[in-house]
């Protein structure tokens, strides 16, 4: 008797009908009776390799016991030196096969000496390190070769949780691996990249994966898979990619200059907290509080100002300064960015001319704060001596003691506070009286190092 048989005799055991889904449509890549991506894969996986990296050779510790044999052999040392090459085992994706290029994550090729891809028809071939990017964890490469196929690449926005996916890597070293499950969520932050916009999916992901597809059901490339959460360096089924938009956007620059050359806005900020929304009277919650603007940057000249919100990117909602960051570091210097920002509540639209950006960025006597919860701060004029003397007005913090409630405020010493409560402070005498009054909360406008910060201290 055959399974279905025996499914449609226990049905009728129960009094129950069985009726088949005589009009049910399958999803999209999904062929044959039963559904299969086999199809798909056949034609995606040739575009997916593995990759191996060899590093420098491991050297013996310079120290004279060393020389010793006895000690030699307990650490497992030869007597005779053959240096050792590490190699790492990682993933990468064909996205131009006339061109050879393989898009693979820096992490998997930072610091080789040499670099091998291995395609799925067993040619091993030397690649050439185009470019990489270790802020947003991006490698390109090169191979020679011919009869190499391609992914199609596509575009990452139109992804949604709960679309289906498949991850295709070497995890373990374990070529041609393929996984499948869904895209948990979109839009993930905090995983140690200075822009990160990431997939979640729980497609299994594993230690070398790294640098291999994530695809939809269509077999077009939607991520590179980049990193997983684990406990025990495992699968646990949270795993993260890098969308195919920011990485097109990185290898675009890199095979235009050799390098990524990012847009710089020139302001500092924070993200929009409820306690600093109620503290400045605004009804928005979510956005970018800006907390400084340099000086002749394309901010300035767009006329962007202290404590602007800015929440919205050419039509797309700011929420946080992570997305902020990628809206801007991801555009090239020359590119124009309309700007919707909050000024004192109402809406503003500006446009900016992004610029290059640049890694260099962005004596009185002293007496405690008066303020309850800045108790233990020493707060006096800017000294001579301070890297901004002269250049702005405000008062200094001057030492903080330990286990003082100003410890816990947020404030260091050597902070420049230029602003109480929105109102600008000039003089130690102005911070005085505006701390002396009856305000159940100070909102503090902080210049620290190239940097600037409001604090909500109460």
């Amino acid at each position: 008797m055959t399974i279905r048989s025996l499914l449609l005799a226990g049905f009728a055991a129960t009094g129950l009908a069985f009726v088949p889904a005589a009009h049910a449509e399958l999803p999209a890549g999904l062929s044959g009776d039963p559904p299969t991506l086999a199809p798909m894969l056949e034609e995606v996986m040739p575009a997916v390799v593995g990759i191996q990296v060899t590093g420098k050779a491991r050297q013996t510790p310079d120290h004279p016991m060393f020389n010793d044999p006895f000690f030699r052999r307990f650490f497992g040392i030869p007597d005779e030196q053959q240096p050792q090459q590490p190699r790492g085992v990682g993933s990468g994706v064909i996205v131009d096969a006339d061109e050879g290029i393989v898009l693979t994550n820096n992490h998997v090729i930072q610091e080789a000496d040499e670099v091998t891809v291995r395609l799925q028809d067993d040619r091993e071939l030397t690649a050439e390190v185009v470019g990489t990017d270790p802020d947003s964890d991006i490698a390109v490469l090169r191979v020679d070769a011919d009869d190499l196929t391609e992914i199609t690449v596509a575009d990452s926005d139109n992804l949604r949780v709960g679309d289906f996916v498949v991850a295709i890597g070497n995890p373990f070293g374990l070529r041609q691996t393929v996984t499948s499950g869904i895209v948990s969520a979109l839009g993930r932050h905090g995983l140690g990249n200075r822009y990160e916009d990431f997939i979640q999916t729980d497609a299994s992901i594993n230690p070398g994966n790294s640098g291999g597809a994530l695809v939809n059901l269509e077999g077009e490339l939607v991520g590179i898979n980049t990193a997983i959460l684990s406990r025990s360096g495992g699968n646990i089924g949270i795993g993260f990619a890098i969308p195919t938009n920011i990485a097109s956007t990185v290898v675009k620059q890199i095979m235009e200059f050799g390098e990524v050359r990012r847009g710089q806005l020139g302001v500092v900020g924070q993200n929009l907290t409820n306690e600093l929304a109620d503290a400045m009277g605004l009804d928005e919650t979510q956005g970018v509080l800006i907390a400084q603007v340099v000086e002749d940057s394309p901010a300035d000249q767009a006329g962007i100002k202290e404590r602007d919100v800015i929440t919205g990117i050419n039509g797309n909602d700011i929420k946080d300064f992570s997305e902020l960051a990628n809206a801007i570091g991801l555009r090239s210097p020359g590119e124009k960015v309309r700007i919707k920002l909050l000024r004192d509540g109402e809406t503003r639209n500006v446009t900016a001319t992004l610029s290059k950006a640049d890694d260099s960025q962005a004596s009185a006597g002293s007496e405690d704060s008066g303020f309850p919860a800045l108790e233990g701060a020493k707060i006096g004029a800017i000294p001579e001596d301070h890297d901004l003397a002269g250049e702005i007005e405000g008062v200094a913090v001057l030492d903080i003691a330990r286990g003082s409630p100003a410890a816990s405020s947020g404030l260091r010493p050597g902070d420049i506070i230029t602003s109480v409560n929105r109102r600008p402070v000039d003089s130690l005498e102005a911070f005085r009286e505006l701390v002396n009054s009856d305000a159940q909360q100070l909102l503090l406008h902080v210049r620290r190092g190239n940097g600037a910060l409001f604090l909500l201290v109460r």
